[in-house]
């Protein structure tokens, strides 16, 4: 039985080769005390001039909220995180900002889903004015594992702002990513400004 991160390894590089990026991803090695070793990969710049970022390591363990007790070893849901920026910018801490969300399931209990709202309360890399990411669904299709395993699903993370993450918590993700839709924001801007949704 393969192992789920040598699946998801495989099954991003795929994705990334069919979108035109054939070249390999670097690779970045983050380890928090107590936990298993994580990986973030580096694909691209891509045609358009974006780099993606995929965290490998948080689908090795099905992911179990700190209420439900016990955790099963097997079924439950396990995630992975990319995020798409353009380049041009510096973005130094990033891989780790990515580590630590992708470790947020065994630190904190927390499953990760779309819509879910991971506020770091810090720079997602150096200087950056983003402390938080908005997951939701990304283009990378989900990966089936041998029953009785639940897929992999790969979910975008949106770097955002404080107050970005205020009116999230306000109103919600959908709000959030309507106002993205109406100022025109490429949220895959490093260096977008905070939308300023009515």
């Amino acid at each position: 039985m393969s192992q789920p991160l040598d699946l998801a390894r495989a099954h991003v590089r795929g994705h990334f080769t069919e979108a035109g990026i054939d070249a390999e991803p670097d690779s970045a090695s983050v380890t928090f005390l107590g936990l298993e070793r994580l990986e973030v990969l580096r694909f691209g710049p891509d045609a358009d001039g974006a780099a993606h970022y995929v965290t490998l390591g948080c689908s090795r363990h099905p992911m179990t909220e700190a209420a439900s007790g016990i955790a099963d070893p097997l079924r439950g849901p396990r995630a992975e995180v990319v995020l798409t920026l353009r380049t041009g910018t510096l973005t130094s801490g990033l891989a780790r900002s990515l580590a630590v969300v992708a470790a947020t399931p065994a630190v904190e209990g927390v499953v990760l889903v779309a819509d879910s709202l991971i506020d770091l309360s810090a720079p997602l890399w150096d200087g950056a004015a983003f402390t938080a990411v908005l997951l939701g669904d990304s283009a990378i299709d989900d990966l089936p594992l041998e029953a009785p395993r639940d897929p992999v699903q790969f979910l975008a993370a949106i770097p955002v702002t404080p107050t970005e993450a205020a009116w999230i918590r306000l109103k919600g993700a959908d709000a959030m990513r309507q106002a993205w839709v109406d100022d025109g924001v490429d949220v895959s801007d490093p260096n977008r400004p905070a939308a300023q949704p009515g």
